[in-house]
């Protein structure tokens, strides 16, 4: 039988074909432009034809987060819509780090990516069809080094300043994937929560902050390699234009409550990140952060607060990144929101793991969440 061919040549498409022997290939991810980050693949499988497919992921030792591997299972679809899980194994030793995937498509045509892509053409549509939406007002913020768009939708009539912004890190589609969910709500005139929350608040989406490093298949950084949750201290229009044009709309605003959507590569739960460290903190500050994630925490099984990432000691926050930056500037409660990339070991769903639609119904959880918050903010 011939051999498979695999491709990328497409809107977030990452791989480097090494060999095929077959219906078994090796490949190695491709660093971010002007970058050492690698980890983000999504590439093409045709001439598959019933065959069980072998593709080895080679040199992932040297990717960006070698920690994420480990029981991690590679995202396929069939028909680019409906994303499962594909049989992974990852042996260290082999070819400095070796991920093999295992897949028996029905087609002859199957699509592998470390999470459910969100392509720039589904981000057009998701920004067109909500700034259609009664009441919502599409802000341009400024251009990409590549000439792209950064989107911004803005919606509600009250004073309560509220910013939700997603993908700095563009092979974090989870973050996206969260964004859809949460404009569903938000743009819904039936959905209670969205319709109580624009009443009080005057709420911000920034679906896609780094759409060139989306486009491209970057793992961590735009265009020039540069990655921008660490550019919030003293962005640039040269390196770090995206940042800017955010920062800026955010000064003409101000900043009241804040959500920066991420995904992590190794620890396999959804939870959220503060601001503990920042020059100004309070013990008071910090509460209405943690009163928040106490909320959360109840709210929905796919939340938790046992794993996530160390608090920085007095004085020792990162201010190059958004969330302590944010809290810092505007005295605002603000937070990064992590969801992984494997199953939540302790909640699992084999036959898609973590998945955009739980990406999507954990956005839901946390707008009621903030709504529940904003009930009790001056008790």
């Amino acid at each position: 039988m011939s051999d498979i061919r695999i491709d990328c040549g497409f809107d977030s498409g990452n791989i480097e074909v090494l060999s095929v022997d077959g219906a078994t290939a090796k490949l190695a991810v491709r660093k971010d432009n002007m970058s050492e980050f690698a980890q983000w693949f999504h590439f093409r499988v045709s001439g598959a034809d019933g065959r069980e497919l072998e593709l080895k992921i080679t040199g992932l030792n040297g990717s960006a987060y070698p920690g994420g591997w480990p029981g991690y299972d590679a995202c396929a679809s069939e028909d680019r819509d409906y994303w499962g899980r594909a049989a992974s194994s990852w042996d260290k030793d082999a070819d400095n780090g070796t991920l093999t995937i295992r897949y028996a498509p029905a087609s002859d045509i199957a699509y592998f990516a470390y999470f459910a892509p969100y392509s720039m053409e589904r981000h057009h549509d998701l920004v067109a069809e909500a700034a259609a939406s009664e009441g919502v007002t599409y802000r341009h913020l400024g251009t990409t080094l590549d000439g792209q768009p950064i989107d911004c939708l803005e919606m509600g009539e009250g004073e309560f300043q509220v910013w939700l912004y997603a993908r700095q890190h563009p092979g974090e589609t989870q973050a996206e994937w969260w964004m859809e969910g949460a404009l569903e709500v938000l743009t819904d005139p039936t959905d209670s929560v969205g319709r109580e929350l624009r009443q009080r608040c005057r709420i911000h989406v920034v679906p896609n902050a780094n759409p060139d490093g989306s486009r491209r298949g970057h793992l961590r950084t735009n265009a020039v390699g540069v990655n921008l949750n660490r550019e919030w201290e003293t962005p640039t229009p040269e390196k770090s234009p995206e940042v800017l044009a955010i920062r800026n709309a955010m000064d003409e605003t101000g900043v009241d409550f804040a959500m920066d959507v991420h995904g992590d590569e190794a620890i396999p739960v959804a939870f959220l990140a503060g601001y503990e460290g920042i020059p100004s903190w309070t013990e008071e500050h910090g509460e209405r952060f943690y009163r928040y994630e106490r909320i959360l925490d109840r709210r929905t099984p796919d939340f938790q607060t046992e794993q996530g990432y160390a608090k920085a000691k007095r004085g020792g926050a990162n201010m190059t990144m958004s969330t302590t930056q944010v809290a810092e500037r505007f005295g605002a409660t603000s937070m990064t929101l992590e969801m992984p990339y494997k199953d939540n070991p302790a909640k699992p769903e084999p036959e898609q793991g973590w998945s955009p639609e739980r990406c999507k119904m954990l956005a839901r959880d946390c707008l009621a969440a903030l709504l529940e918050w904003l009930d009790g903010k001056d008790a």
